[in-house]
């Protein structure tokens, strides 16, 4: 019974010679690579018993053929040259054949790699798919109407569709395929699809991992709960292409989240930061909103990341003035569009936390200075979030709202905007003195028509409003009384003008129409009259034809004239 693995097996061989002189019952392979069902195959294939090499054993039996040593030099045709010929005739010619066999290999390390069958594999993974992308890229060429060969970006691109496949993959395996298909080329845009179609299976099969509420998951262990999600964030994070349109800024901050949960590496942490802080103009006010999992009396959302993204994506823009100093190959400074909107974003995330009790002024303070003065063209919606952190936080001090107020510029403040801080009470009362004499100057440029001289003017003493300079002989309570009589007088002054102005309209438009009516009357009345005229003095009177007496006495008439 024992002939046929004797004959076939090296290892089974050697393992009898040893023992010869011994009385041996049993032999055991405690190390033999898949247990009992990889030697029930090798035993079946010794004793002749016919079975079909496929996807969910080849691996096996490459395996178990090198262990037991089933090689040429004991036996022709033996296992291990019929398992290692499907393998690289069969099952490395097909991409789904090959995440197949590569799944099998889970439990096969760390023999499965030495044997390299994963290597194997996971190339032939990684061309299969690259062959398919430039197959697909070729069936979108077509001509255009004056004879070029041209891509349709419109036609539906199907060389993606192993995205789904490799979400079964272990983490490890799928990890070097991903590795694989970058150095072989494939776009960009398609590994970050599987990147994020990796993740979303791993999120719906731990729904309960993501929730805000949990807490964070603090040295988790091997074979504790979460540390395989924890590895796969890092590992995905450390797996996303360079170019920022690969993934979405949804997934971006999704990652983020789960890596400030999970307690994942720093280097980690930083590399997400880094990426969203170089295309924030792409984020939504619900990527900033991430809750805090301190759980400690702190802030609700977690300002200090945020900071940190607002520090790395204004800092590209300081590369910009530093010449030499910009390396070429990084990230290019954000433009003045992406400011704007990274300015909007920026200030409605502030009204978003300004209601939080436990935000200090200082984190509110260095979230709104982070991007420079020309990023917001208006200064509305700051002026909003310092309004509702003022009422949500009535026990500052007239210190600190004046440290607040500093933020807004109120001359880029719009008029329905003034007219709300000119009448806000927990503004302190520089501010309003400020806002009321920026009104009035306003309210004096409408009415003077000014140019540039009075825009001079106007610039130079708003300056001295902004840097407290009033007027000395007065008293600030003083001043905001006066400036408030004065607007007062102007705006009448105003509505005067207007209703002088609709009254010019009015009777201009009366005698405009009153000419209209009467030009024809007048017209035909004067040309009767110069035509009665014009009958009384004609030598041609009574006359049907002109005769020689009338000539003379046409000559006559002119003598005599």
């Amino acid at each position: 019974m024992q002939f046929p693995l004797i004959s076939r097996s090296g290892r089974i061989r050697k393992l009898i010679a040893e023992h010869r002189d011994a009385d041996i019952a049993r032999i055991e392979l405690l190390t033999l690579p898949g247990g009992a069902d990889s030697f029930e195959l090798a035993a079946k294939f010794c004793y002749g018993v016919n079975f079909e090499i496929t996807t969910a054993n080849v691996a096996q039996l490459c395996c178990v053929s090198d262990y037991l040593e089933m090689t040429e030099e004991y036996a022709n045709e033996n296992l291990a040259s019929r398992s290692e010929a499907y393998l690289d005739g069969v099952v490395c010619k097909s991409l789904e054949m090959s995440v197949e066999v590569l799944q099998q290999c889970e439990g096969l390390f760390p023999l499965a790699d030495e044997l390299n069958i994963v290597g194997r594999c996971t190339d032939a993974i990684a061309s299969k798919a690259c062959a398919e992308q430039i197959a697909s890229s070729f069936s979108r060429l077509e001509y255009s109407s004056s004879g070029r060969l041209h891509m349709n970006k419109q036609a539906k691109c199907n060389g993606d569709w192993w995205i789904e496949d490799l979400s079964v993959l272990r983490i490890d395996l799928y990890q070097r395929v991903i590795e694989a298909m970058k150095c072989r080329g494939v776009h960009p845009e398609s590994i970050g699809a599987s990147l994020v179609n990796y993740a979303e299976k791993l999120f719906k099969r731990k729904p309960t991992l993501w929730t805000a509420t949990s807490r964070p998951r603090v040295g988790l262990m091997p074979g504790s709960v979460g540390f395989e999600e924890k590895t796969v964030v890092e590992t995905i994070a450390s797996l996303l292409p360079a170019e920022k349109v690969a993934v979405p800024m949804s997934f971006l901050f999704g990652l983020l989240r789960s890596a400030v949960m999970l307690d994942c590496t720093m280097s980690c942490r930083l590399n997400l930061e880094r990426r969203i802080g170089s295309q924030l103009e792409m984020a939504t006010l619900d990527d900033l909103l991430i809750p805090s999992f301190q759980h400690a009396g702190d802030t609700l959302f977690d300002v200090d990341t945020i900071h940190r993204i607002l520090v790395i994506f204004s800092q590209q823009d300081e590369s910009e003035d530093g010449g030499s100093g910009y390396d070429s190959d990084g990230p290019n400074p954000p433009s003045q569009t992406a400011l704007v909107k990274v300015a909007k974003l920026v200030d409605n995330y502030l009204a978003e936390i300004a209601p939080d009790a436990n935000l200090k002024l200082a984190k509110f303070v260095v979230i709104a200075d982070t991007l420079p003065g020309y990023a917001r063209t208006t200064d509305d919606g700051l002026y909003r979030a310092v309004d509702i952190y003022l009422k949500a936080h009535q026990g500052l001090s007239d210190l600190e709202r004046k440290r607040l107020c500093k933020l807004i510029d109120f001359q880029k403040l719009s008029e329905e905007a003034s007219a709300h801080a000119a009448q806000n009470e927990r503004l302190p009362l520089q501010a309003i003195v400020q806002v009321l004499y920026i009104e009035q100057l306003r309210l004096r440029n409408a009415l003077c028509c000014s140019f540039s001289e009075d825009n001079q003017k106007t610039a130079y003493q708003s300056r001295r409003i902004s840097n407290g300079a009033l007027s000395a002989a007065m008293s600030p309570r003083d001043n905001y009384a006066s400036l408030r009589r004065e607007n007062r007088e102007l705006k009448l002054e105003l509505a005067r003008m207007r209703v002088r102005i609709n009254d010019l309209e009015k009777g201009h438009a009366c005698m405009k129409q009153d000419l209209e009516k009467s030009s024809s009357k007048k017209l035909m009345n004067s040309m009767k009259k110069f035509g009665k005229l014009f009958i009384s003095h004609s030598p041609f009177r009574g006359s049907s034809s002109p005769s020689k007496h009338s000539m003379v006495t046409d000559s006559k008439v002119t003598g005599r004239i």
